[in-house]
């Protein structure tokens, strides 16, 4: 039913206005006198019933099996469930190698204190190992230390370190590459949800001309993860790169993170060690870690020392 108050200076002039948007078929439910004249309240049966139709229900959340454990979105945990774990994260989720730098830089982003330095150097370290030594440039003015610690890694490496805080730096910074030199970037920490700091990223990735690749610590919520992927690809991210996946029990942030940017898998932080700590991302070795993770309500903190 359609009801409405209209409002004239007497009777005759309302049913005018009544009929002129109502129709002929308008019912009058309440009129009564006023300082200025009339109101009048009028309907129109509508012709078909007016249906509301109930609100679709979220589908239910996976609560058994290895992936209740992760704290993975229906929508994502419904489509691994599909077919061999293995099989569905190569279907669902993208995979690829991760950038070397021989071509556009390799440039690292992601918030502080994901590991972006470290992995620097063990990219850095892995280069040297294999008989190429990249230019390593940092572009993080920021955070007390940070040329520091890349520094100390370089020295040891033998490698060339270039400190660009500016694009402008940036651009000098690269002059100096080699023909055919990988280059590694590392920046300061991204709250990519920070205008100032999400421009700052973004012209020192368009100055570089870089494969940008979001590095996230493994083990962060999964909404988070998400909104966090999606932040870092508007800015340029490709690839994902999650850090401390050997200490990580839950990794719905890493898949969800994948899925939302979407990103493509490419490696992993697997420890400290800076000559062996990363491990390339299949989805063979993704579903081992995800069905080896403990059960929900199996796992009890301190029992093996009850």
């Amino acid at each position: 039913m359609r009801i409405k108050l209209f409002q004239a200076a007497n009777m005759a002039d309302a049913m005018a206005q009544i009929r002129a948007e109502l129709g002929a078929d308008a019912i009058i439910l309440e009129q009564r006198r006023t300082r200025h004249g009339v109101e009048v309240i009028a309907a129109l049966e509508p012709d078909e019933p007016l249906l509301i139709q109930p609100i679709t229900p979220p589908a239910p959340l996976v609560t058994s099996g290895p992936l209740a454990f992760h704290n993975i979105a229906p929508g994502l945990a419904q489509a691994l469930a599909a077919a061999p774990l293995a099989e569905s994260l190569a279907t669902a989720l993208g995979f690829a190698p991760l950038p070397d730098g021989r071509g556009n830089p390799l440039l690292l982003a992601g918030p502080p204190g994901a590991g972006k330095t470290v992995t620097i150097a063990k990219l850095a370290a892995r280069m040297v190992l294999g008989g190429t030594a990249p230019l390593v440039i940092t572009t993080d003015g920021q955070r007390a230390g940070a040329v520091e610690q890349l520094a100390a890694f370089t020295r040891v490496l033998g490698v060339t370190l270039a400190v660009a805080p500016t694009a402008a730096m940036l651009a000098k910074a690269l002059t100096h590459r080699g023909p055919g030199q990988p280059v590694l970037i590392d920046t300061a920490g991204c709250n990519p949800f920070n205008a100032a700091e999400a421009r700052q990223l973004h012209q020192i990735f368009t100055q570089a001309g870089a494969d940008m690749v979001l590095v996230l610590p493994a083990g962060l919520d999964a909404a988070e993860s998400a909104d966090l992927a999606r932040a870092f690809a508007a800015l340029g991210a490709r690839h994902l790169l999650p850090t401390r996946l050997d200490a990580a029990r839950r990794l719905g942030g890493v898949l969800m993170a994948a899925k939302a940017g979407p990103l493509a898998l490419t490696e992993a932080g697997i420890g400290a060690e800076v000559a062996d700590g990363l491990e390339a991302l299949t989805p063979e070795g993704l579903a081992s870690r995800l069905l080896a993770a403990p059960q929900q309500g199996t796992d009890t903190p301190g029992k093996e020392f009850s």
